[in-house]
């Protein structure tokens, strides 16, 4: 066996290692070994790499290799649980826009030789992965709350959308054609302006679905580089990530109860509506408990179940929520937590927040389980959620979340909502169920409410 199979061979246990760490974190349980079991594949895939013959210009690639440890490593450290998704949206833009200039690069050497199937590859690489570049910039903006969640449609959007859409299939063939370098070059200016008109348009409450898109087109793009540079392992681990994406993207929008092109285009498409989606509930009146008065009500229940929300996760209170769960639990109270596909910005985002808390998996029931038994509810605790239970989704048409399946705490027999203000989630509209009146609101920080509430529970 010679040097290059015996490369060949590695790379095909790291390519198996990718498998078995997609398997995984399928599963909370197994998350934490199938990312170590991943990692460590991509560390000996690019140790490996070294070894090939001929390789040119090592200095560099070590050099790029200590700026991008030193810039990954204390950010994936250092970012607040939180900001799991921002990072997800940042660091798989630079894969995307890495994946276009090697491939620019590799074409640059070469193109004035290369076959039309390179120049095919190249092409692909550019568009999609400079496409999810600057469209991961943009939903990490809007997560970042750097720029507004709202949907944002520019005059004559769809007919400039389309003129870009002629200017790059125009761009591929003369590509193809005479196997240009510079139609490479301008098609990834193409890309880039397109990647940014793709994201605006999406509200903020269907951001998570766009960053699973993108992600797959990141690993498509990774995919087409690894044809260009004849590299199997690139072309196996992209299109693992293309796969994926694609699959968890299908199974974020069913989850939606909403159509793909519904969510990325509802409003470009979308024609102008009178109905009244924010503004009704305004002026009617809410009902604010004390901690003792809700304590009282959690520890005679016999089933609660607690609803995560991104609030959960700003005020870092997933270790208090579980200990006032075990309190109850000693009190005989059944406690479950309803996790919806897309809490938290990011399906998986409360899964991964509870289980550092250490709540145990069997706990964690999905949204189909919760809804199933929520008549037989004593009691819905929300936590820092607020899209994920309005009642619009179901009840209102021309709501901007209107058929995308929530848990549904208004079939609870008492609600109580833990909030900082009345200020609307993340989809930027009211909620009915704030003005339910089996909902009682306890306002201020979710930690520090948690933290009175198990005070109050151990009194009760």
């Amino acid at each position: 066996m010679n040097r290059l199979d015996t490369i060949e061979l590695i790379y095909l246990v790291c390519a198996v290692s990718f498998v078995i760490a997609l398997k995984g974190l399928s599963s909370p349980r197994w998350a934490r070994q199938g990312n170590l079991i991943g990692a460590a594949g991509m560390v000996v895939a690019v140790a490996t790499t070294f070894a090939f013959p001929g390789l040119h210009r090592i200095g560099l690639i070590i050099v790029a290799i200590v700026i991008g440890i030193a810039a990954g490593y204390p950010a994936a450290r250092l970012v607040k649980m939180t900001a799991i998704p921002q990072m997800v949206a940042a660091f798989n833009g630079v894969g995307g826009g890495a994946a276009a200039l090697v491939s620019l690069a590799e074409f640059d050497k070469s193109h004035s030789v290369a076959s039309t199937g390179t120049a095919a590859a190249v092409l692909f690489s550019v568009l999609v992965g400079a496409l999810s570049f600057s469209g991961s910039a943009v939903t990490y903006a809007k997560l970042q709350e750097l720029m507004t969640g709202r949907p944002i449609v520019l005059p004559q959007q769809r007919l400039l959308n389309a003129g870009l859409g002629v200017a790059a299939v125009g761009l591929v063939i003369w590509g193809l054609a005479a196997g240009s370098f510079t139609a490479a070059v301008l098609l990834s200016v193409v890309a880039l302006v397109f990647g940014v008109l793709f994201v605006l348009p999406v509200g903020g409450a269907d951001v998570p679905v766009v960053i699973s898109l993108l992600n797959a087109f990141t690993g498509l793009a990774v995919a087409a580089s690894g044809a260009v540079l004849r590299m199997t392992l690139l072309i196996v681990a992209g299109t693992l990530v293309g796969a994926s994406g694609t699959l968890l993207t299908q199974l974020m929008a069913k989850a939606m109860g909403r159509p793909l092109p519904n969510i990325l285009f509802g409003a470009i498409t979308a024609k102008p509506t009178t109905a009244a989606v924010e503004g009704d509930d305004v002026d009617r009146s809410v009902r604010t408990g004390t901690v003792d008065d809700v304590a009282v009500q959690l520890a005679y229940s016999r089933r609660v179940v607690v609803v995560p929300g991104y609030g959960l996760a700003v005020a870092q209170a997933q270790h208090t929520v579980h200990e006032l769960a075990e309190l109850l639990e000693r009190r005989g109270v059944e406690v479950v937590y309803g996790i919806h596909p897309v809490a938290g910005r990011m399906p998986g985002h409360m899964n991964v927040l509870l289980a550092e808390a250490n709540v145990p998996y069997e706990q964690l029931k999905e949204m189909d389980d919760v809804n199933g038994q929520m008549g037989l509810t004593d009691v819905v605790l929300v936590v820092g959620a607020n899209d994920v239970v309005n009642p619009a989704a179901r009840d209102t048409p021309g709501s901007p979340i209107y058929g995308m399946p929530i848990i549904d705490a208004d079939y609870a027999r008492g609600i109580v909502f833990l909030k900082r203000s009345m200020r609307p989630g993340f989809a930027g509209i009211d909620n009915a169920l704030l003005y339910d009146p089996k909902t009682t609101m306890l306002f201020g920080d979710a930690k520090e409410t948690l933290t009175s509430l198990v005070g109050a529970v151990k009194t009760a």
